[in-house]
């Protein structure tokens, strides 16, 4: 049972953070360890109100392409890769003709972004990627290619001899426009640790970012919790994206979801759908300087994410038109853009497509005539 104190304290300090002052990590555990979670959403609201007070819930149409399952990583909480030289049936590399037809699928509902990401294969070097990068943008002269992970490319740097701001150059002059933040998972490193044996450490991950920043890309912040990690881990987390991006301001937007257990070498049981709203609403009152935040419907389901927007979301994220990572393991939740709108709709809102930088496309394609 919280004690009155601690009631009080929390609704002073959630109130506070929700009016603009800056949280401590401290108030931010104390938040997530005691405060109501109806407290938590109606502050959370409210910088969502003073960032968005239009009442306008932004998507964008794009898909995910993971262009290879083949990962030397080694996740245990990922159900989606195979190992390299496994016989298994199902490994695959696309080849360019498959990827650029899912790109062709993508324009057809009016989409001009795709997300690339995928395994850490080993026999893909940078010139691999190069020579894709071109030809997308070639036969697709608009495509905004959102694409490869932090841990992506500091495997790919490893792999190809290069230093990471070279990599990033000749990844940009080959078509790259901006970084998801997959592989973020948990910014702790005695996490990480735990969770795979050969992945980019916490620093590697902020030193992507801090150098794509820094030449100009944008990206997004995500976090992967409730698996192994403590409440006080996911608020290092927060402190460490809060500072980079007090430092460079190169996020466009924070995306959390919850670890999906099935299928997966780590296991458990997924937290519930208050622990994702209570850290959800936490996150949104700690990380001041990142003006976007997205649900993740795809791993709650379409309910919870239109009931998010009620917990200081401001984004539905993607249509994703295809999705493999989160499905391997036994999750399937599928929205099109006009599931995405009647979900905004029936919240309150009024839905609006966007591109990654944020920039408002206008209403959605049905209404727009197109």
């Amino acid at each position: 049972m919280i004690a009155t104190t601690d009631r009080s304290d929390c609704e002073r300090i959630a109130l506070e953070a929700a009016e603009g002052r800056r949280l401590s990590t401290d108030e931010a555990l104390l938040l997530l360890e005691s405060a109501d979670l109806a407290t938590l959403g109606a502050a959370a609201d409210l910088v969502r109100r003073r960032l968005h007070p239009d009442r306008v819930v932004t998507y964008v149409i794009d898909r995910n392409i993971n262009h290879t399952n083949v990962c030397n990583a080694f996740c245990t909480f990922c159900a989606f890769y195979r190992s390299p030289g496994s016989d298994a049936d199902d490994v695959y590399v696309l080849p360019p003709e498959a990827i650029e037809e899912k790109i062709r699928e993508t324009y057809d509902v009016g989409g001009r972004q795709i997300l690339l990401q995928g395994g850490h294969h080993p026999k893909l070097k940078i010139d691999w990627y190069e020579t894709l990068f071109r030809r997308l943008k070639t036969t697709f002269p608009d495509l905004w290619l959102h694409a490869l992970s932090p841990p992506e490319i500091t495997h790919l740097k490893k792999v190809s001899r290069l230093t990471l701001p070279e990599t990033l150059r000749r990844l940009v002059a080959a078509g790259l426009d901006s970084i998801p933040g997959g592989g973020a998972e948990i910014l702790v490193d005695s996490v990480r640790d735990r969770l795979a044996t050969n992945k980019a450490s916490s620093d590697e991950w902020l030193a992507v970012m801090r150098e794509a920043h820094v030449q100009g890309l944008r990206s997004t912040a995500t976090m992967m919790f409730g698996h192994i990690e403590t409440l006080a881990d996911r608020v290092e987390h927060l402190r460490r994206l809060r500072d980079l991006q007090d430092e460079t301001g190169g996020f466009t937007a924070f995306i959390g979801w919850t670890f999906q257990p099935g299928n997966t070498d780590l296991g458990g049981t997924e937290v519930t759908t208050a622990e994702y709203l209570r850290t959800m609403a936490v996150a949104r009152l700690f990380l001041d300087n990142i003006e976007n935040f997205q649900t993740s419907w795809v791993t709650q389901g379409p309910h919870i994410g239109g009931a998010s927007l009620a917990f200081g979301m401001n984004d539905m994220g993607s249509t994703m038109l295809e999705e493999n990572v989160v499905s391997a393991a036994g999750t399937t939740h599928c929205m099109d853009e006009r599931g995405i709108a009647r979900v905004i709709r029936d919240a309150g809102f009024t839905p609006m497509r966007r591109n990654m930088q944020y920039e408002r496309l206008g209403a959605p394609l049905d209404e727009a005539g197109a």
